[in-house]
């Protein structure tokens, strides 16, 4: 590969709101800034939306709700409002400002966040889970366009795999942070600790954040106009058809991932007899080993395969084997009877289920153009969420619920039936992502002549 220098120089018109590109430049520190500045501000994302999987068991029993309204709280009242207003955020985010876009968004979700701290039934809940939908819609879009303004495709996975660790420190923290506040002042207090702050963050952001002219990682001259209509980047990216393969491969993944991801805490609390406090320790420490290993490492093998053979289709074959051990890890983990077992064998599982995210958007932004790549990201987003985010944790509840329903009419004691009603809708989820791996390997097969075709069109 050819050496870049730590300095980058576009001597291209700018996009609007941005700075000139003939005076644009940026050392090689200042863009790992950028990178884990964007991951804190997903981790914030995270953190927000994890929250509610910690103290879901207390909600549930002081608004007597079924695992099917736990399942839409986190799923599909978020992910309907998150994933479709994706889209027009991301068209704007093509056009405009994109640090502008994300420090509004981070305020929005932070103070719905805080706003479910006041919930008094489960209505309010609902309400206010959506209101943190609408505002992370306008978070990943605009950042995954910048990342790949600033890192060109021979680092760009290692970069977005970096981004998207925010998921897994998120995730991490909300267990930590909210477990424990919400086993010594309450569940309200949780959602008020975790969302404040993210004011901060987006102060942070709007101060420091550089607006890079489009097309400045490739050194390419990219002259401001209109993305192309959404309806007609939809339908160009639709007829790549290792992008149908690899759209229904992550949104299966993620399908599989909410819907076990979501029930992490009452699983253990069921099963085990495990208390939100000890419980948020150990779920912290499983998903930051397994969710942050698993997600750089993935970003970087894929770019290194990628720059020793110079084939994109490591992008796809990566994931694709993830898969397949993440199974085997997550059986192994829902059918062991001693906790501590059960939690060491969910840190392999956790780092295979992290492998997808940041190869598939670096594979998607290989198919589109300089001024398309935060609604090609917002599409997969939409594709991604709305079957994993917005079915998968209702799938999981409504399969726990039906098989609680049997084993109680069956005779099982009521309590025992909820535990391995959950224990077995899970395995069940799990075995969608051999589902998953299947449609990353046919995407592999079609996606250089895809990536060339794109580059004529």
């Amino acid at each position: 590969m050819v050496a870049r220098p730590e300095t980058n120089l576009v001597d291209a018109p700018a996009p609007a709101n941005a700075a000139p590109a003939a005076t644009f430049e940026v050392s090689t520190g200042y863009r790992h800034y950028v990178v884990w500045l964007l991951f804190l501000v997903y981790t914030c994302n995270f953190v927000d939306r994890q929250i509610l999987s910690i103290v879901i068991e207390p909600i549930k029993r002081e608004f007597g709700l079924h695992d099917w309204q736990l399942g839409l709280l986190s799923g599909l009242a978020f992910a309907a409002f998150y994933s479709t207003l994706g889209i027009p955020i991301a068209r704007l985010a093509d056009r405009r400002n994109r640090v502008n876009i994300i420090a509004i968004s981070i305020v929005i979700w932070s103070a719905f966040t805080a706003v479910t701290g006041t919930a008094k039934n489960f209505w309010h809940l609902l309400i206010a889970r959506i209101g943190v939908g609408v505002g992370e819609a306008g978070c990943s879009p605009p950042a995954y366009s910048l990342i790949s303004d600033y890192f060109d495709q021979s680092k760009r996975a290692t970069a977005l795999s970096i981004y998207s660790m925010g998921v897994y420190a998120g995730g991490a923290l909300g267990f930590v942070v909210g477990g424990q506040i919400a086993h010594v002042y309450g569940w309200r207090a949780a959602f008020f600790a975790v969302g404040l702050p993210g004011l901060i963050v987006a102060l942070i952001v709007k101060l420091t954040l550089r607006e890079p002219p489009r097309g400045f990682s490739e050194q390419r001259a990219a002259t401001p106009h209109e993305p192309v209509a959404f309806r007609k980047l939809v339908t160009e990216l639709w007829s790549r058809r290792s992008f149908r393969h690899l759209s229904l491969a992550a949104g299966l993944h993620s399908f599989a991932a909410y819907g076990v991801n979501n029930f992490y805490s009452p699983f253990f609390m069921r099963t085990h007899g495990m208390t939100i406090a000890e419980l948020s320790a150990w779920l912290a420490f499983v998903v930051a080993l397994g969710g942050l290993t698993g997600t750089y490492l993935a970003g970087r093998l894929c770019d290194r395969c990628y720059n020793r053979t110079d084939d994109p289709r490591w992008y796809l074959w990566i994931p694709a084997g993830s898969l397949f051990f993440n199974c085997a890890f997550g059986q192994i983990a829902y059918s062991l009877d001693d906790r501590y077992h059960a939690l060491y064998a969910l840190i392999p599982f956790v780092a295979m289920s992290a492998a997808y995210l940041a190869p598939s958007i670096a594979a998607t932004h290989r198919l589109v153009g300089l001024h398309e790549r935060a609604q090609a990201s917002a599409v997969l987003l939409l594709i991604l969420n709305f079957i994993g985010l917005g079915l998968g944790p209702m799938f999981t509840g409504v399969v726990s619920d039906t098989i609680n329903s049997y084993l109680v009419s069956h005779g099982m004691a009521a309590q025992q039936a909820q535990a391995d009603g959950l224990r077995w809708a899970i395995r069940v989820t799990i075995m969608i992502n051999l589902w998953s791996a299947l449609h990353y390997i046919l995407a592999a097969r079609t996606l250089r002549e895809d990536i060339k075709a794109s580059a004529r069109a």
